[in-house]
């Protein structure tokens, strides 16, 4: 049936993949939108650009009736539009959820690429896509005036007197500032082992603050949870 053969099957796995990629990386970072979010919206709109190339072929007459398939693809432009404004947050000031909005419009504009059989274009861009979230992410963080990065990192240490205290002084002095501290459920067996959330704000690496706490003696485990540049 005219649409609905291997070609565009296999346009809706290649969307699959490539937003499921994005989507990988957004979950190893902790993003709200991750692995799941971003492999629907590309292969959601991969299947509405393939909707629009072959879904009206038994209502058109030449000369009578004629559609615009380009309208359905700007209608999930809106449509991506909102879920991204829905990642955006505001507080105290700070932007948050920015990159992972830009995402999911990305991850859309990727879906759509495949499902109109551009898949040199949609590999393309996924592999900027990780050249902008590594590579840039590495330089930005090297040039003045770099944007502030809040990161929430996992600590499991050994309940010693004064070893919290001798943690927090190590973050200080890598010059982050910690905006929040709150248990986390200790998955360890060993009672006099505790685990806490670090939230914290800077314009260093937040790897540095891992290597740092993770040679202390007594910590167990140290790793980050999330991380998102705040404009």
């Amino acid at each position: 049936m005219d649409g609905q053969g291997w070609l565009q099957i296999s346009e809706l796995l290649l969307a699959f993949m490539l937003s499921s990629l994005v989507g990988l990386e957004r979950q190893l970072r902790g993003k709200a939108a991750g692995l799941r979010t971003q492999a629907l919206v590309g292969t959601t709109s991969a299947l509405l650009m393939l909707v629009s190339k072959y879904g009206f072929s038994d209502v058109l007459l030449a000369g009578q009736v004629v559609l615009d398939p380009s309208r359905v693809a700007a209608q999930i432009v809106t449509g991506v539009g909102f879920l991204g404004a829905g990642l955006i947050l505001t507080r105290q000031g700070n932007v948050r959820g920015l990159t992972t909005a830009a995402a999911v419009w990305e991850t859309a504009a990727i879906g759509m690429a495949a499902g109109s059989g551009l898949w040199l274009l949609a590999l393309v861009v996924t592999v900027l896509h990780f050249v902008t979230v590594y590579a840039y992410t590495a330089l930005t963080r090297r040039l003045p005036g770099a944007a502030v990065t809040s990161v929430r990192i996992e600590l499991t240490y050994a309940e010693q007197h004064g070893l919290l205290r001798t943690l927090l002084g190590r973050v200080t002095e890598l010059d982050w500032k910690l905006t929040g501290l709150s248990p986390h459920e200790n998955t360890d067996t060993d009672p006099a082992v505790t685990s806490v959330y670090l939230d914290l704000s800077g314009n260093g690496n937040p790897a540095d603050i891992v290597h740092t706490l993770a040679i202390v003696d007594g910590v167990r485990r140290a790793g980050v949870i999330s991380e998102e540049e705040l404009s």
